[in-house]
């Protein structure tokens, strides 16, 4: 967006200020890298509540992952598109873990190798008991594409409620741009029964939307601040 335009707030009464500093506090406690699965059977012991990240390649997970923590190098963002073919976990204050899903979309790495990361997404949606909510990251730049489909299909058939985050909103030209971006993404997701009824426009480089989203986390998660 241009100079001194920003993304739309959630509705005001969605948090309240002691809300959104409660959930800036907890994201500024430790967060730690735990491990990466490549196998469904060796994932954390399902002893903590977990909100995922899903999108497709190179939409920004590492990026936004990182800035709701404040660590600029705890999720490894990479120029290259496909580079996570891993379920890898970060720990947040020894209370909840953050997730970031194989990405999708993106073919480079072969058929059977992608087949073989993305099923491993799909059974970790399908099969966590303690997955509080995705956040299915989708470029504001391009709204939602053809190849997002088969992700809010996987998502509704694992009956995990999600809810989309606008990435890079500040690439867009206007406040009036995004609002535009914004509407068109609830107007596709309104009929799908997992969907949770609230877009978030967000910046990872500009910091906008992160309050939200840490608050949304918090409350997804039943964490008592």
């Amino acid at each position: 967006m241009s100079e001194g335009t920003s993304a739309p707030a959630p509705d005001d009464a969605v948090f309240t200020p002691e809300e959104i500093e409660d959930a800036r506090v907890l994201f500024a406690r430790s967060a730690t890298f735990v491990m990466g699965a490549v196998k469904i059977d060796g994932l954390p012991s399902a002893d903590l509540p977990e909100v995922a990240f899903a999108g497709r390649s190179n939409v920004g997970k590492s990026s936004l992952i990182n800035g709701l923590v404040g660590h600029k190098h705890l999720a490894r963002a990479s120029n290259e598109p496909g580079r996570t073919r891993e379920v890898n976990f970060f720990l947040l204050d020894e209370r909840l873990r953050l997730v970031d899903l194989p990405g999708y979309g993106f073919a480079r790495a072969g058929k059977d190798v992608t087949k073989k990361f993305q099923n491993l997404g799909r059974d970790y949606l399908r099969g966590r008991p303690n997955l509080k909510r995705v956040y299915l990251l989708i470029d504001a730049r391009h709204g939602l594409k053809a190849v997002d489909a088969e992700a809010l299909d996987a998502l509704d058939v694992a009956a995990v409620s999600y809810q989309i985050v606008l990435t890079k909103a500040d690439k867009l030209r206007s406040t009036a741009e995004l609002d535009k971006v914004v509407a068109a993404t609830l107007k596709a997701v309104s009929k799908r029964p997992a969907a949770f009824p609230r877009v978030l426009a967000t910046s990872s480089e500009k910091g906008t939307g992160l309050p939200e989203l840490r608050a949304e986390i918090a409350a997804a998660c039943a964490i008592e601040l």
